[in-house]
């Protein structure tokens, strides 16, 4: 067994390291791989941090980590089955090497008995913060009619940087000032080495205009789907336009052989589009 930090040469093995870890229980499915890869490519992610990432080595794999999300604070931390023996090291690691000025929490799944005793036991204390995983099965074809005047076209983070980050600065809420835009948000070309242009889709009006945006991550090496992100201009709110992107990007993931698809949330949006509570994670607290 070897410790060492994270380097860019250890991405696929992490990415393989979170498949594995996910592949059956899904105590961890908050963290999976899609995840890590979508917060290592996003602008506000601290990449000069990242060697703090811990991994632990087994004959060439990972078999632990240590990781913090997206800014020090806040980390996950697991390991493989079989190697739970680690736990309490990796823990004291994640508190020593990612925590900040306040301390460190970690998110853990309420059924995972073991990592909460561990926690415990290593000083952490449970908060009122949670996180909720919702999901939803992909085994027939889900309708829903895209309101007239949208098309739905694929948008790609690396080819249209700046249509994408417009579109996702109106769509969270940054405001429609495409001036303020341009003067606070460098448009640069997001590149994400195992996305599929086919699962990342908006929808368009008849103007060009980007409306609302799908983004659906996905790897032959699972059977599941992750939704990060959805969202809508406000203009566009409110006529049933997510709701059929969405429905249009999971059912091209179900054609690519997803059977379940899950997301970060436990918004009445996705309880009304079919989705249902999954796993159910708190937050434990070190100061």
């Amino acid at each position: 067994m070897t410790f060492k930090n994270y380097t860019k040469r250890d991405y696929e093995a992490v990415c393989d390291f979170l498949i594995e870890l996910n592949r059956h229980e899904k105590h961890h499915i908050n963290w999976n791989w899609a995840r890590f890869e979508w917060m290592t490519e996003h602008p506000e992610f601290d990449k000069n941090a990242s060697s703090s990432i811990g991994l632990w080595i087994d004959d060439n794999r990972v078999v632990g980590a240590a990781i913090y999300d997206m800014y020090f604070g806040e980390a996950f931390c697991g390991v493989l089955p079989g190697f739970a023996e680690l736990y309490p090291e990796i823990l004291a690691y994640a508190y020593k090497e990612l925590k900040d000025d306040s301390g460190l929490g970690i998110a853990i799944c309420d059924e995972n008995t073991f990592e909460i005793e561990a926690a415990k036991q290593a000083g952490f204390v449970k908060t009122e913060q949670t996180e909720t995983v919702m999901s939803i099965d992909l085994n027939k074809e889900l309708t829903a009619d895209l309101m007239d005047g949208l098309r739905i076209v694929s948008l790609d983070p690396k080819k249209e940087p700046y249509d994408f980050q417009w579109l996702l600065w109106q769509g969270f809420d940054h405001g429609t000032d495409r001036e303020e835009f341009e003067e606070q948000d460098p448009i640069i070309p997001q590149i994400r080495r195992h996305l599929i242009p086919y699962l990342s889709i908006a929808a368009e009006n008849t103007a060009g205009e980007k409306a609302a945006y799908c983004c659906l991550w996905y790897s032959e090496k699972t059977d599941y789907v992750y939704v990060e992100p959805v969202c809508t201009i406000p203009s566009y709110r409110g006529r049933g336009v997510a709701k059929a992107l969405l429905y249009e990007a999971l059912n091209r993931a179900r054609t690519l052989g997803a059977k379940k698809a899950y997301v970060i949330s436990d918004a009445a949006f996705y309880e009304k589009l079919g989705f249902h509570k999954e796993k159910h994670f708190t937050f434990y607290w070190k100061e």
